[in-house]
């Protein structure tokens, strides 16, 4: 389950503590995003067959790299 959100519109969901495919927390995660919210969502990988997906349902992303954690903000477009 996300955070909640921060002073600046910002949700984080770390990932790498679910257990199994993440898809399902992810897109519920993003349905419950509000109007200038942001979702940080935090990842041991790049999610690259994700972007695609975003896209198709109207969302923007940014992708960050630090060591061996990759951080995606996501955001309606």
């Amino acid at each position: 389950m996300p955070t909640g959100p921060t002073a600046d519109g910002t949700r984080e969901l770390d990932v790498r503590t679910i257990d199994g495919e993440p898809f399902g927390e992810i897109m519920a995660a993003l349905d419950e995003l509000d109007g200038g919210e942001t979702l940080v969502l935090v990842n041991s990988f790049e999610p690259e067959p994700l972007y695609a997906v975003l896209a198709r349902q109207g969302y923007a992303h940014e992708t960050e790299r630090a060591g061996d954690e990759w951080r995606v903000s996501i955001t309606k477009a």
